[in-house]
């Protein structure tokens, strides 16, 4: 029996006795896509690429001129005095009326309407390289969500793996359990016809038990396994009936170079995003050293019961009537340029500059490094992938070697030609050759998805199926 068709034979036999074979099977892509959808992380930062993306059109509309009108009716005396004053922090208020000879409490509506334009037109740049940052956080969080959905494809698709591994260990212990029950049928029968000490019994009962004890071990590492790859899919544990036939097979791209240049890896991309916003976060900042030009205009309308001549000669000169307090009476314009430069600023701008730039700095060695580290795993998946042909084309030699050994131990046992110590050794060798060919399969698999991970090239594993 050849190796393809052995392999083979092992695929179908998984497919028979896996409980629930006949349910909808889980494909590793739907997997993949559910795990997409559903995770949380790669939700919440598609969220966040969509506040970035809306951060970026009002930071486009902040240069829009600032457009006020606003409307007020009050009621007061307008007593004055003679003398200076100085509203700190807006501690004053605004009295028109003429200086009088005593306090009086004579009071009337009034009224103030007001519409001004201010636009900051000329700024040596600022608003355009606000727009930058923007729209390079917009970038770095685009990149983070791109990172993310890779890793987390990495993820599922080693949990996927892990499970499948575990669903085959539990086959193997299963048929392990088997043979044991089935040896000590053998045994307890010729102890009983006295061909045998009654140890051999006894040492028969402890391989099913130990038999059992692993088959528990292996049934509850799969419930392990199928809840790391629900929790990855975003989905209630269950019990998933995978795709099982691919793993009869080794994958075609194990030499394939991938596709994409190490600076196109996911995660290194978001790492060169980060340096970008911190580079633009600097060229914004040096911005503020330098003035800001404005366009301004005012139109202004106001309304008062105190009539033009009220003061100390005509202290009546006032009405109490809201309508004609409030009413159109006196209106203004006023257009003009101006320019604010605080000349401190560079002070205080040059040092941010240079704090923002030491940050660009701390984020190019955190790439140097993640770079570093893609890179010897890049040259260590080649290393796996090696071993874990090694290993793929070894399993089924040793299996059939352990099968061979048991099957001639368990003759020679029946005719009295072997003790029981030698044929559970035989069982123990073959139980071991199956669980290493069952990892050895698998890890062929894992050794292809490590080097897509370490490569940035998904599509190197994921294009298998």
């Amino acid at each position: 029996m050849s190796k393809n068709t052995f392999a083979l034979l092992g695929a179908l036999l998984i497919s028979i006795f896996t409980p629930g074979a006949n349910a909808q099977t889980l494909t590793l892509k739907d997997a993949v896509q559910s795990a997409l959808n559903n995770y949380g992380t790669v939700r919440a930062k598609a969220n966040y690429v969509k506040a970035s993306q809306a951060n970026v059109l009002e930071t486009k509309r902040e240069y829009l001129p600032d457009l006020n009108i606003s409307a007020q009716h009050d009621y007061g005396t307008i007593n004055g005095i003679n003398g200076p004053v100085y509203g700190y922090k807006g501690g004053a208020t605004a009295a028109s009326g003429p200086p009088m000879a005593t306090q009086n409490w004579s009071a009337a509506f009034g009224a103030l309407y007001l519409t001004d334009v201010n636009w900051d037109f000329f700024q040596f740049g600022r608003a355009k390289e606000k727009i930058k940052v923007a729209q390079t956080v917009l970038s770095r969080d685009q990149e983070d969500l791109n990172q993310e959905r890779f890793q987390q494809s990495i993820r599922v698709s080693a949990a996927y793996l892990g499970l499948l591994a575990a669903q085959r260990l539990v086959i193997t212990q299963q048929r392990n359990l088997e043979r044991a029950q089935a040896l000590m049928n053998v045994v307890v029968a010729r102890v009983k016809s006295q061909l045998n000490p009654g140890v051999d019994s006894s040492l028969a009962l402890a391989e099913v038990s130990n038999a059992r004890i692993a088959l528990t071990n292996a049934r509850e590492f799969q419930q392990e396994q199928a809840n790391q790859l629900a929790i990855y899919m975003g989905v209630p544990p269950a019990d998933f009936v995978l795709d099982s036939l691919f793993i009869a097979r080794i994958p075609t791209a194990l030499n394939t170079a991938p596709a994409t240049a190490m600076n196109e890896h996911p995660l290194l991309k978001y790492y060169q995003q980060r340096i970008n916003v911190s580079n633009e976060q600097a060229k914004y900042l040096k911005t503020f050293n330098y003035p800001t030009f404005s366009l301004f205009g005012v139109l202004q309308d106001r309304g008062s019961g105190f009539d033009y001549n009220y003061g100390t000669q005509f202290p009546d000169a006032y009405t109490g009537n809201y309508l004609k307090g409030v009413s159109f009476s006196r209106g203004n314009y006023l257009i003009g340029v101006g320019m604010v430069w605080n000349l401190t600023s560079p002070l205080r701008v040059h040092q941010q500059v240079v704090s923002q730039k030491w940050i660009s700095e701390g984020l190019k060695e955190e790439y140097g490094l993640i770079n570093q580290q893609l890179q010897a795993q890049l040259v260590l998946s080649d290393t796996r992938i090696k071993n874990s042909l090694d290993n793929y084309q070894e399993a089924p030699i040793q299996v059939k070697a352990a099968s061979d050994a048991y099957l001639q131990k368990s003759v020679l046992y029946k005719n009295g030609l072997a003790t029981i110590v030698d044929l559970t050794t035989a069982l123990f060798t073959l139980n071991r050759a199956e669980t290493d060919r069952d990892i050895a399969n698998n890890n062929v698999w894992q050794a292809l998805l490590f080097k897509a991970a370490a490569s940035g090239d998904f599509g190197l594993f994921f294009n298998e199926f």
